[in-house]
């Protein structure tokens, strides 16, 4: 378990000078230092430019309407151009996905798979995510402490993702273990080698083609590798395509998922009088679980690159700089939100809020998110009174996926 970690090992944000202040450093989001921060670039210079950091330099644009007004613009601010993450891709080891691209091609690739997600699907998937909440529920201990985050949240996540892609049951870990090297090695501020990380996606890879290898050859399925594999834009993919798909698809469909069911036990812990809300009355979920997604924000940015100079605000944008979203800090912006410090579970307009993003590249699982995290509740409820957190969460060392590496809970039925 570890112990709560102390803020004042950081400068003071409002201390600083403000051109001193760079808050893509993974540690203020490993030891949740990060807020005051963006609390002081949304009101004194809300389109900031960090002229040195780990990452090189870039604009942060940290309000609400400004990053809407970004995303609205994928002829400005390309994804293509440099990727969606702060940190730069490697020359010798670029992947490309359909969120790494702008029209027309990517309209053509994420229409291929969005069918796994439409509602026909998704009412043939809920039952099955309720059996295996059900089950995981029931299969944890009562009166000792343990890892939410390893024992419910993964397990659920990976559980779904392996169904997704129609992928060997027995063998579901290893999504959870490519998408953790994908996301947390050093060349983004994490802690896995460079080395290793490049190891497991090549196995990634590998695995995947020897799976979409035996989908070509029948008939076509309703799982993502089957859709890649048969659809007319998709299937001459080159391999490094292949797999930024496959990795998008992973991350997408397990760290927001994963991170934000061990969020809503979290933050409903530290806010006791909304957990006595939620047993009172279960029919908040749905709402909670909006409210969950944008407290907890489970990806803190998106990266664009300026295609031409662009004035935002009152500041110019050159052609070729790094432009960063700060999701997380829009959906704490006073001006859209009321109270958004505040974790209502019955929040009016809950779903106002841009942890899926906005525009063309909006997540396009936030309906399998949401029913995931609505029905794990349901059943949550059903079992017990309190899932009690008994000591501070360790979080992830990177300031694009915001989340949990431990959790440690006590269960208190009913």
């Amino acid at each position: 378990m570890s112990e709560a970690i102390n803020i004042t090992e950081f400068p003071d944000a409002y201390a600083m000078p403000l051109e001193d202040i760079d808050v893509s450093d993974p540690m203020l989001f490993k030891n949740d230092a990060f807020w005051p921060y963006f609390e002081r670039l949304r009101k004194e210079d809300p389109v900031h430019y960090c002229k040195n950091s780990p990452f090189g330099s870039y604009w942060s644009v940290t309000k609400f309407n400004d990053i809407m007004e970004v995303e609205k613009n994928p002829e400005v601010f390309s994804s293509e151009t440099g990727g969606i993450t702060i940190f730069e891709r490697m020359s010798d080891f670029k992947t490309s996905s359909f969120i790494q691209m702008d029209p027309p091609k990517h309209d053509v690739q994420r229409r291929t798979v969005t069918g796994v997600v439409a509602p026909t699907n998704l009412a043939l998937l809920q039952p099955i995510i309720r059996k295996r909440a059900g089950e995981i529920l029931d299969r944890l201990p009562l009166g000792e402490t343990f890892n939410w985050v390893e024992r419910v949240s993964i397990e659920l996540t990976t559980q779904m993702l392996a169904t997704l892609f129609d992928f060997p049951f027995e063998d579901r870990r290893k999504l959870t273990y490519w998408s953790d090297m994908a996301t947390s090695s050093e060349v983004n501020g994490g802690t896995t080698p460079e080395a290793q990380r490049r190891e497991a996606l090549l196995e990634c890879l590998e695995v995947f083609t020897g799976l979409w290898n035996e989908r070509i050859n029948k008939k076509p399925g309703n799982d993502l590798i089957s859709m890649l594999a048969h659809g007319k834009d998709t299937q001459n993919m080159d391999p490094m395509e292949y797999l930024g798909n496959l990795i998008l698809l992973i991350v997408g469909g397990n760290d927001t998922t994963r991170n934000s069911i061990s969020g809503g036990v979290y933050f409903l812990n530290q806010n006791p009088a909304e957990y006595d809300k939620l047993r009172n009355n279960p029919d908040l979920i749905p709402i909670m679980v909006s409210e969950v997604i944008r407290y907890q924000t489970p990806l803190a940015h998106m990266r664009r690159t300026a295609t031409r100079d662009y004035q935002l605000r009152d500041k110019l944008i050159k052609k070729g700089d790094k432009v960063i979203m700060w999701y997380v800090s829009a959906n704490r912006d006073d001006e859209v939100i009321t109270n958004p410090n505040e974790f209502q579970i019955d929040r009016d307009r809950s779903r106002h809020h841009m942890s899926f993003g906005f525009g063309l590249h909006r997540c396009m699982g936030n309906r399998l998110a949401e029913m995931q995290l609505k029905t794990v509740w349901e059943e949550i409820m059903k079992r017990f009174k309190f899932v009690e957190v008994v000591g501070e969460p360790e979080r992830v060392q990177s300031c694009f996926v915001k989340g949990y590496e431990t959790l440690p809970v006590r269960l208190h039925p009913w």
